[in-house]
């Protein structure tokens, strides 16, 4: 098999990204795929990396690939407070099956790039870890989520991704304050559910 047929082998069996679901509910209803949250984690970089020391495209790319580690086990929500180890092991063995499909060379650039995101060690990493957790936020305040969705978890979900730049500081307030509106929302609705 060439170059270009292994490629194309690797982005039909990415498509299985779009069926893997994760514990975030899109603004009608319905569990957003974790193929959806990372396109949409993609928008918010391009939009927002240019104001940073950052190479864009790479950023892109540790996008795009960030969750592939979650093709084959599904998503494992931080919600669950699941085993960092066994979460990290499992997703690790996910990418490397992925990758295999791909021409050695990118295989090693891919898990390289998705090794550096996991370790938060560059500057591109930092910034997709704390767009990754913002990305999170922005959806869970946006969807038509069940009566019982836990606001309160917003709060503190990687708020230690967000510190040192400026322009995260603000965005994290903007997600704080709204994630508080439904907070606010949800305790008023339930003294009116128990008079």
């Amino acid at each position: 098999m060439d170059a270009l047929e292994q490629q194309v082998t690797f982005i039909k069996r990415t498509e299985g990204l779009k069926s893997v679901l994760r514990e975030a509910w899109t603004s009608t209803g319905r569990r957003e795929s974790t193929a959806e949250h990372s396109w949409r984690l993609a928008l918010l970089t391009g939009l927002l990396a240019p104001s940073f020391e950052v190479d864009t495209g790479k950023a892109l790319m540790m996008c795009l690939i960030h969750d592939l580690g979650e093709l084959y086990t599904g998503d494992i929500s931080a919600v669950s407070k699941p085993d960092e180890a066994e979460k990290h092991a499992a997703e690790e063995r996910d990418m490397r099956q992925v990758l295999s499909l791909l021409p050695k060379e990118q295989e090693q650039e891919l898990f390289a790039l998705w090794r550096e995101y996991n370790d938060n060690a560059t500057a591109e990493a930092k910034l997709i870890k704390a767009l990754d957790k913002a990305e999170t936020i922005l959806q869970h305040n946006q969807g038509a989520n069940p009566p019982d969705f836990d606001y309160d978890f917003n709060l503190d979900y990687g708020k230690q991704y967000f510190s040192g730049a400026p322009l995260l500081l603000q965005l994290r307030k903007i997600l704080d304050d709204e994630t508080a509106r439904h907070i606010r929302k949800t305790d008023v609705s339930s003294e009116n559910d128990n008079p």
